[in-house]
This record gives C-alpha cells, structure tokens and sequence, in this order.
C-alpha cells in the first residue's frame, strides 16, 4: 500500500471534525443571519427618563422591523459610564446595543479625567430622537416666569436647589448654564436618572429642574410642574404658551438632547448597517412618529457615518460649555 496511512479512528476523528465545521451555521447555513436571536438594548439611565421612554418605545417596533424579540435593561448610574461600560464588555457582535445620549457619548469626555472608555469604543449607528430641554419648578415655588425664578433666587441664595439625572447629563449642563448666565446661587442635587431626580421635584424636595422634554411632559399637562421656558431656537408645538429661554432674555441659551443608538468598536459594518436601516425604517412608521410628536421631540435617522461627525461636534462643543461654566474635570 502507497501513500499515507491514516488510522481508522483517526480518519473517523477527522471526519466528524470535518463535519461539524460544514453543519456550522456561519458556513453551511446560508439563511441563518443577522440577526438570528434577540437583541438586547442597554439603556445608561434609569427607567422613567428619556433614554428609557425612547427605548422602550422603540423597542416593539424595532423588533418587527428585524423579526426578533428586542430586550430593553437598565444600566443606570455614574452620569451614564456604568451603562457604557456594560455595552463595551459585551461581544461586538451587534446582539447587544445601547441607548446613549448627549451625556455619556458627548459631554462626559470634558468631565472626567479618568474616563473608562472612549469615542473610539464605540460605533454610532444612529440617532433616534432630538428634542428641547425645558425649565420646570415644583408649584410650590412661587414662580410663574424665568424672571420672577431668577429675582427669587437671588433674594435667597443657597435656597433653591436643581435637580438632574446625573452629573455631565444635558440636564446637569442645563441647569449649569442657567445659573452661570442668570447669576444666581442654586444647589446642584445629581440623581441616577431623570426618573429619580423627577420623583423628588414632584415631591418638592428639590425646587426646579432644567428636565429633556419627553419625561417632563405628561407632568406639564397634568398641572403637577410649571413649566416656564424650554431651550430650543422656537416654541414647542405641544406647549404652545411656554416661551423659549431666548425669548425669557438669555440669548446665547440653545439646548437641544439627543438620544442614539450605539455598538461596540469592532461590530462587523453589514451589522450596523442592517441595525440602522431598521431603525430608519422603525422611525418612519406612523407610530412612533405620533409618540415622538407627542413627546415633544422629532426623529432624525442620519447614518453611521454622519452621526459619527455629528457626535464628535457635540463633544467640542460641550467642552467649550465646561470651560465657560468652569466646570472642573473630576
């Protein structure tokens, strides 16, 4: 006999080795692609606040959209880094996103010096939902107009406090500016989310809040916070009577959240393109279109590739903010 001998349990060993690399799915299985189980979506917030209405809202419809089921869990706490830090551990595989925002993916990168991740960890595949922010107070504070807080709270320095979701957030920077322009003494109370920090302005442990507009909104409508200005260039259609910071006499003051999705560095490009053409398709939809309206905020659906300049304007932009805030890095 010629040639090279191969021991029958030998050949019967490579055989089945040769087998299960053909059975494999990546190989052998053609239709079975992205995404091929459920996606889980981390949210950096706690539930109750923006970050956690737009998941959660676009979850159902996402999930139709790609044909699986789309699990939305909280990761709340430190400003949104705990959150990040969760997506960054997971595989980059496209099976677990999360749901950023202004805060953990633009303004914390001035704020902290020791920052567990950067921009690079990351691939935007698109932002989902824009909207104001908006200057609310308890009833109890006997303000109707941003002049009449602003004339309070110079009366009564070190009295009225504001709360946020969390240092570095758009609302903590919000508040920040509001008292770096109108000259006035007000405490900073941080909170692990929007959720939190409204419970304890409903309940009138903190007096005001500088709040994204979604979460604050049904509390509006219901008479249970006073809302006295919101930050955009013009006035909300759905409060109609409030008038814009601009327009209450602080004309450099123009906040606008924002709220994306995000996947960890390395994740294959068809993946994210495959996640953001749902997304852009599950904004479309009349649903949530009419939530997003309702909200108070607009869909935007740009690409990867135009979220990612977008994003690295948003963090130049927020460090100039720190600066004239003098806010110190931590």
């Amino acid at each position: 006999m010629t040639g090279i001998q191969i021991p029958l349990c030998k050949a019967l060993g490579i055989f089945a080795a040769v087998a299960a690399f053909l059975s494999c799915p990546t190989v052998a299985n053609a239709a079975d692609v992205f995404p091929s189980k459920p996606i889980r979506i981390i949210v950096t917030a706690a539930p109750g606040g923006t970050t956690d209405i737009a998941s959660r809202a676009l979850s159902d419809v996402l999930g139709k959209e790609l044909k699986q089921t789309v699990i939305v869990e909280n990761r709340a706490g430190g400003a949104g880094i705990i959150g990040i830090q969760a997506l960054l551990a997971a595989p980059p595989d496209g099976y677990t996103i999360a749901m950023g925002n202004i805060g953990p993916n633009a303004i914390n990168y001035s704020l902290y010096k020791n920052l567990p991740y950067k921009m690079e960890d990351m691939e935007p595949i698109t932002i989902v939902i824009a909207n104001p922010n908006v200057l609310v107070v308890n009833p109890e504070v006997p303000a109707k107009t941003v002049a009449e807080l602003v004339a309070l709270a110079k009366a009564n320095p070190g009295k009225y406090s504001f709360a946020s979701s969390g240092r570095g957030q758009s609302i903590h920077m919000s508040g920040e500016l509001f008292k770096t322009q109108a000259g006035i003494d007000i405490i900073h109370v941080p909170y692990k989310g929007a959720g939190p920090a409204l419970a304890d302005l409903l309940a009138g442990q903190t007096s005001m809040m500088v709040d994204n507009l979604p979460s604050s909104m049904q509390y509006i409508k219901s008479g249970k916070l006073r809302a006295l200005a919101v930050t955009s260039k013009n006035r909300v259609a759905e409060l109609p009577d409030v008038p814009t910071m601009i327009q209450s006499g602080y004309t450099n003051f123009e906040v606008t959240a924002w709220f994306g999705l995000f996947a960890p560095a390395g994740t294959p490009k068809p993946v994210i393109d495959k996640l953001y053409v749902a997304v852009k398709k599950a904004l479309e939809t009349p649903e949530i279109k009419q939530r997003w309206k309702d909200l108070g905020g607009w869909a935007v659906g740009d690409t990867p590739a135009n979220t990612k300049i977008f994003i690295a304007a948003e963090k130049k932009k927020w460090e100039q903010v720190a600066q004239q805030a003098k806010i110190e890095a931590e």
